[in-house]
């Protein structure tokens, strides 16, 4: 009973770190893509460059905490022999473990180069192309995350 509440604890402080950045990432899908298509390349590459200094610094916080917490819950769950937990739990972290591919192959080198030129008020000759490089996938990465999050909430509802 005790590893029960165990797992359910971890698979809440899943649910909660992970739910951080898919909000993020559903936000920036809905609200700040259609957004930045209206403003001129130089706004754009402040705002996004200003953008990505902060959430690349802060953002890795809930992150980590949603894919260790979602690792433990796994664990817990298949030491627990409670398989329909164990399947949920590692479900969820399989499509975490993807978007972090896509995150760290795709979303953050261009986050890095937006980053720099914001920081140096510069230009970036090519900013509206890794904009639309980067839009390209946040739809993919907020449905990771949010696969992510429904499977830990059946984690909590089983």
């Amino acid at each position: 009973m005790a590893l029960d509440h165990i797992t359910r604890a971890a698979a809440l402080i899943a649910v909660l770190g992970t739910a951080v950045v898919y909000g993020t990432d559903v936000f920036c899908a809905v609200v700040l893509r259609p957004a930045l298509a209206l403003v001129d390349d130089r706004g754009l590459v402040a705002v996004t460059g200003s953008v990505h200094r902060y959430g690349d610094r802060r953002m890795p916080v809930p992150g980590v905490l949603g894919v260790v917490a979602t690792a433990t819950t796994a664990v817990l769950a298949a030491v627990a022999a409670n398989w329909a937990q164990a399947i949920a739990a590692g479900a969820a972290l399989v499509a975490l473990l993807i978007w972090l591919l896509l995150y760290t192959r795709l979303s953050a080198p261009i986050n890095r180069q937006l980053t720099a030129a914001a920081e140096a008020g510069r230009a970036l000759p090519n900013g509206r192309a890794l904009q639309a490089k980067w839009d390209s996938i946040i739809g993919v990465r907020a449905g990771l995350q949010g696969l992510a999050v429904a499977a830990l909430c059946v984690v909590l509802a089983i």
